[in-house]
């Protein structure tokens, strides 16, 4: 069993009630830290993230952890879309106004790799038929591997819609080199009892993959894109 949250939900309901105020505050002063901060409204949906710094842990010698899981709500809704679908997948992408790619759009890419790599940089997430997943490394050659993403297979029992936002709402965490991890729980557009509800199960997930759970994690600050950070835990 893992061990139960060391963050007070209260306190997490604080922080994130703070934080949406000055995401969302029109101009207007803001305390902060015993000083006055000009708030400003952004020009763009900021994106709210977790900043996590690990301890007692080696990433050189100790098993490198990943994982992920599905939030509750979106983390980021406007994630870019595209999929590689064959008739019927490409019907559903258009009712949804989904990008999408056929086969024969990808053999007009004849394997260049320059045009194959802008081609997934342009999205986040990429879906391919079940039908076709088997003749992408010979539609778009050893580019794939080389990229590192390879789209995940919708079949025709899939809702694609659903699935969409299965892949929306999902937080991975992985450690890399260093011990500090940087992820996106929601946007500022969120309620404060739906940003609660994100941040809770990534904290408590992330503490049922590290290694000594709670006592592998130093700290833990929450803030949107543009805002200060708030201490969570340490």
């Amino acid at each position: 069993a893992h061990e139960r949250s060391r963050v007070d939900p209260s306190h997490v309901q604080t922080c994130i009630r703070s934080l949406l105020r000055d995401a969302n505050n029109d101009g207007d002063d803001v305390e902060g830290d015993g000083d006055k901060r000009r708030s400003r409204r952004r020009k763009f949906v900021e994106t709210v993230e977790l900043q996590i710094t690990l301890q007692h842990y080696n990433p050189q010698t100790d098993k490198r952890f990943s994982g992920q899981v599905r939030l509750f709500h979106p983390v980021k809704p406007r994630l870019r879309v595209c999929v590689f679908g064959d008739d019927e997948h490409i019907a559903q992408a258009k009712a949804l106004n989904v990008d999408y790619i056929t086969v024969d759009d990808l053999k007009k890419l004849n394997k260049n790799k320059k045009l194959i790599k802008s081609l997934f940089q342009r999205y986040h997430i990429i879906l391919a038929s079940e039908t076709l997943i088997r003749m992408l490394p010979r539609l778009i050659g050893p580019s794939l591997g080389k990229i590192g993403r390879f789209p995940h297979v919708i079949s025709h029992n899939d809702d694609m819609a659903s699935r969409i936002k299965t892949l929306q709402s999902t937080l991975k965490f992985q450690l890399k080199k260093t011990l500090n991890l940087n992820v996106a729980v929601g946007m500022v557009t969120l309620t404060e009892a739906q940003l609660c509800n994100n941040v809770t199960l990534a904290i408590n997930f992330l503490a049922s993959l590290t290694k000594k759970h709670w006592q592998n994690i130093k700290k833990i600050d929450i803030k949107s894109t543009m805002g200060r950070p708030y201490r969570l835990y340490d």
